[in-house]
């Protein structure tokens, strides 16, 4: 799993206006080189940290939220800062309010953020090369094959919360 190290990671804006934290680190890290990620992040891949989202802390400012159409149907709605306009988290309709999946790039410890997963591979734009020893699949693949146990008891523990059994 990626070098996480503390398990308090702050995160800001490019302005500063939104800064966060996460209480603990993430369940997994992903790397999606979908092209609709390709498109809403102007760039190869999106990098996401995937938290609880009750252990993400807003420290200021406040986030605009921006609901935007997925590949899946579900929707997903992306926080951004109202003032420069950068894409702190976004949540998507399939995990809806409870998990939270962290622009890599808005942690200030970032380098310690590389992927656990390449996902959507079949359309990774040509030039980039994925030699970082995470598994890649051309789709999706099973959280329970590939995730470490404390992370699957974690979102256990989140989809119990969903179902109000928690």
């Amino acid at each position: 799993m990626s070098d996480q190290g503390s398990s308090i990671h702050k995160g800001k804006c490019t302005c500063g206006h939104v800064s966060y934290r996460l209480t603990s680190d993430p369940l997994f890290v992903h790397c999606c080189h979908c092209t609709w990620c390709q498109r809403e992040t102007g760039t190869a891949f999106a990098l996401n940290a995937i938290i609880e989202s009750d252990r993400v802390d807003l420290l200021s400012g406040e986030v605009e939220i921006v609901d935007t159409p997925s590949a899946s149907g579900k929707g997903q709605r992306i926080s951004r800062c109202p003032i420069c306009r950068v894409a702190v988290w976004s949540n998507y309709g399939g995990s809806g309010d409870l998990a939270r999946f962290i622009r890599v790039g808005t942690l200030l410890d970032s380098h310690r953020f590389s992927p656990d997963v390449h996902i959507f591979s079949s359309t990774k734009l040509p030039w980039v090369v994925i030699d970082d020893g995470a598994p890649v699949f051309e789709e999706y693949y099973s959280s329970k094959e590939l995730w470490p146990e404390a992370s699957l008891e974690r979102r256990r523990a989140m989809i119990a919360k969903q179902k109000g059994t928690g």
